[in-house]
């Protein structure tokens, strides 16, 4: 059963369609973008949870998300987890019957503006797909959806050599945390637990 497109695919594209200006390229790439789907994965739907187990395990063996596959723990327990998570929720990018992208969002709340945020946690694109805009749609539908959450803000961490990326958070209106020029900008830091 292929996924339908959420109500916001409509939105999603006309925002897409308004932005054609900044996106500096061909019809054939603008074509494409446009011909995508981008909605919220359904996690009981098993279509769905396959599609962001896929695209996640894809990521997870690029480069840029560690060269390594998923345990196949996270595989098997990934989705129930997301499910019952409160604020969580994957977006999904289809074109025709295929899956190509992904952002796993985790909700989350600002302390100085009193106010929830969504952090995107996980953000790909196959690689037979990149380089056609499609993380803008990914970003747009995250947006759309943040904004009907009453969030704040949206979230991302990016490494720092991950350029093509950094290129197109750029583009969508994504700059450093900083409060303060002088103290400099937030940086990402993480400690494991045993």
């Amino acid at each position: 059963m292929a996924a339908q497109p959420s109500a916001d695919s409509s939105t999603i594209r006309s925002k897409l369609a308004e932005q054609h200006g900044r996106f500096k390229h061909g019809g054939s790439k603008l074509e494409k973008l446009m011909s995508a789907s981008f909605f919220i994965a359904d996690y009981n739907n098993d279509e769905h949870a396959n599609a962001v187990i896929t695209l996640l395990n894809d990521y997870a063996q690029d480069p840029m998300g560690g060269g390594e596959p998923l345990p196949d723990a996270t595989k098997r327990d990934l989705i129930p987890a997301l499910a019952q998570l409160p604020g969580a929720f994957s977006v999904l990018g289809q074109l025709g019957a295929d899956y190509v992208a992904l952002a796993n969002c985790l909700g989350s709340f600002s302390t100085f503006a009193c106010k929830p945020l969504i952090n995107i946690h996980d953000l790909a694109v196959s690689p037979d797909a990149r380089g056609h805009g499609l993380s803008q749609g990914l970003l747009n539908c995250v947006e759309t959806e943040a904004q009907r959450r009453g969030c704040c803000k949206v979230t991302l961490e990016v490494l720092e050599g991950n350029t093509a990326a950094r290129a197109a958070y750029k583009k969508f209106g994504f700059k450093p945390y900083t409060l303060d020029d002088k103290t400099g900008h937030a940086l990402l830091l993480q400690k494991y637990l045993s």
